[in-house]
Order: C-alpha cells, then structure tokens, then sequence
C-alpha cells in the first residue's frame, strides 16, 4: 500500500539467520568446562591447573626488555598506523633470520605476521584446505584445529598418538588416513596437551610418510624454544628437503605474553611447490590486515637481544615443575605419569578400574574440581578419553598442594 505517495512493505520481522558456517562451530574446550562447576561455597581456594596462559599466577614474566622497547616505541608514534597486511618488512626480516634452516634460508618475503598464533593456524588452514577437503590432527591434540574446520566445511581427520611411546605419532595409522581428498596434516611439537618433544628420526619419519603420498604439513611449532628434554627441539622444516611445510609459531608462551597477539607463519617452500599457496596466505591475509603494530615493532629486539639469562631461567622453572609433577603423582595408584619434556603440559593417564564411583575423565575432573578443587581438564577435549591435561607453570607451592589434594582425592575414592 501506498502512505503519502511512499510505497511500504507489508512484510513482518523474523529472527535474522546466522550464517550457516558460524553455526557449525563448537568449542570441544567450552563444552565439557560447562559441565565442570565451581561450587556455589567452595570447601577450598580454588587451583587451576586447566589454563595454558602462563600469566595466571605470576610467577612467570616475560623480558623487562620487551617492556622498554614497547615503552619507547609507543612514545616514538611511530608505529600507530597501518603496515602491509603481511607486517613490518623488519620485523619479518627478523623472524626470518631467527628460523631459517640449513640449506634452506627465509627471507622476509616468507614470512607472514598473523593476529596471535590461533591467527596463524586459521590462515594456514584456510589457505591449504576447501570445504569437502579433510585435513589430518594430531589424536590428543589441541581443540582449535577441530574448532577451524568445523568453520570451514574441513573434515577432521584423527591420527594417534601413542602414550606407551611418549605420544609419537603411530605412522601407519597416519598413513592410513590420507586419501585424494586429502589436503595436508598437521603436526604438532613439541605437543599441546601432551609436552612430547619428537626426536629427528621420528621427524625423518613424518616427512618420509608426507613426500611419498605428496602431502604438505602445516608445523604447529608455538612451543619451539620451551623444551626441557634431554631430546632437543628439531624444527620439522629442517629435515624436509622436498616436503612443503607452513610453520606457524608466535610470542605467546615463551615471553609470556599471549594477550599481545602476535603469531606468524613461515612458508618453507620446496621446489617452488607453494607459489599458489603463497598467493592465498597473501589474500587471506588482507581480510584483517596483520597483527597488532606496536608488538610488531618489537620483535627484532625480542628475537635476537633476550638475555641467555632470562631462557635459563624460564626453563628451569618449567623442567623443576614437570620433574615435582612427575615424581609425586606417579606415586599416586591409579594413575599413570608420561613425562613431558616441553611446552606447558602433561598428560596423567587413569585407570578407572582403581576407583568404586569414578567412571571415566569427565567424572574424574568434575569430582576433583568439586571436592578439591583442583581444576584439570579432561582428556576428551582432546580426543584423549580417561587421561588428564594438566598446565605445569603455576609456581610449585600451588603444584605441592595441587598434589596433596590429587592424591586425598584418589584415596578417598579408591576401591577397598
């Protein structure tokens, strides 16, 4: 009908409709938390041992250095506008020097610095994998990679990892899983949730299973410089001679400041085979134009002029903390200790058999969580059920008494 010569719709307002990939996403970390509540009166203050933020209690600080750059280049306004999407030339040039590898040196021009190192994975992903694709994870593994596929119309496809090995990947199963519809693996190392740390021949191993079925690895290596193993860190790109491999990696974990969101991407090209890749890891990032400038603009200093000291350091605290871990809740009858040898975590297997009213990890953590509380999470949310993820960072009073309370808790509930 017509109003003052104006022509008006007679249509009714509905619910506006998400977008049906928005709807496809889950948080696996999300689901099972909800179900882990805090008691409205707790019995005891609460130890959270679930978080891989290493900022939570305190005890860990990233450089003073990192602080006075930041703090001079703010006053400079030098660094308050945009950059190219890919980021500063220098501070490219910089992560360049600091990972290149024998025989295959970066330039500045392989490198892409992305919003956070989840920032980089979704790139990375996105630019390797369409809808229809599968894309092979790591089984535990980190949840956001399941979190990107969903989003993205990827199937997830699950190798294992073997806990009677340190979590090495179980090779023919991996191999197993790559089909035509295959887009490319990730591999993560060292391990979120598990702290492994793989030796070069299990890595030769990875890369000589990726180049017979012409498969290109996507390298989660976030925790690169946070090994406390008697096996070094060996990134995966410096045993790959013919294998493609995008390395994601950032400033989160190792200084200590994940609320930066500062990750980047390394394109370690073989043969020249990713210039198509080169040119979607481009595109894809021109949609949000790069991370935060002002941390940009401290990464050449942060890389390449962090004292020795403050390494020394942070590893120890992290190898003390694992090795306290270790020795007391192995210990502990009904669970089962794999020793990390770097990021953050690790993992405790449990024997439900041991116990009369615990049936699988989900209960377990719930339980302790409402009794103890000590906060762990759950190793379903990694696709690890009747395991435990436990962060290793807190200072080690929270750990002693995160342990009393494991262990009063297992005996409470133990079989007779």
């Amino acid at each position: 009908f017509r109003m003052n010569g104006t022509e008006r719709s007679t249509k009714e307002w509905s619910t506006v409709k998400a977008s049906s990939s928005s709807l496809r996403v889950t948080n696996p970390i999300r689901d099972v938390v909800d179900q882990l509540k805090i008691p409205a009166n707790p019995p005891k203050p609460l130890i959270s041992l679930s978080i891989g933020d290493p900022t939570v209690f305190g005890n860990l600080d990233n450089p003073d250095s990192m602080n006075d750059v930041l703090i001079e280049n703010i006053k400079s306004r030098k660094y308050n506008g945009y950059t190219h999407s890919t980021g500063y030339p220098d501070a490219r040039a910089a992560i360049a020097k600091k990972y290149s590898v024998a025989g295959f040196p970066l330039t500045l021009n392989d490198v892409i610095i992305t919003s956070g190192c989840s920032g980089a994975l979704e790139l990375a992903i996105g630019a390797m994998c369409d809808a229809g694709q599968n894309l092979l994870l790591p089984a535990p593994g980190f949840s956001i990679y399941e979190t990107i596929c969903q989003q993205k119309g990827i199937e997830a496809r699950y190798y294992r990892l073997l806990s009677s090995k340190d979590w090495e990947i179980d090779l023919d199963h991996l191999e197993s899983l790559i089909d035509d519809k295959t887009a490319a693996m990730i591999v993560n190392n060292p391990s979120n949730p598990c702290g492994s740390v793989y030796s070069k021949s299990h890595l030769e191993a990875i890369i000589k299973i990726a180049d017979k079925n012409k498969l290109p690895i996507i390298a989660d290596e976030i925790y690169d410089s946070m090994v406390f193993s008697e096996e070094p860190f060996v990134s995966l790109a410096s045993v790959s001679t013919s294998v493609p491999i995008l390395s994601v990696g950032g400033l989160a974990k190792m200084y200590v400041v994940p609320g930066w969101r500062i990750g980047w991407i390394l394109i370690h090209d073989r043969n020249q085979l990713f210039q198509e890749v080169r040119v979607g890891l481009l595109k894809l990032s021109q949609i949000i134009l790069g991370g935060n400038t002002l941390v940009q603009s401290i990464i050449p200093k942060t890389l390449h002029e962090t004292s020795s000291a403050y390494y020394r350091k942070f590893i120890g605290i992290l190898a003390g903390n694992a090795e306290y871990l270790s020795s007391r809740l192995s210990k502990i009858s009904g669970l089962t200790v794999i020793r990390p040898g770097g990021a953050m975590y690790m993992m405790i297997g449990i024997d439900t058999s041991t116990f009369s009213d615990i049936k699988d990890d989900i209960e377990f953590a719930k339980m302790l969580l409402f009794e103890e509380m000590v906060f762990t999470l759950p190793g379903t949310i990694f696709k690890s059920p009747n395991f435990l993820r436990l962060v290793i960072c807190p200072p080690m009073n929270k750990l002693e008494e995160a342990c009393d309370r494991i262990q009063q808790f297992c005996d409470n509930h133990r079989k007779k």
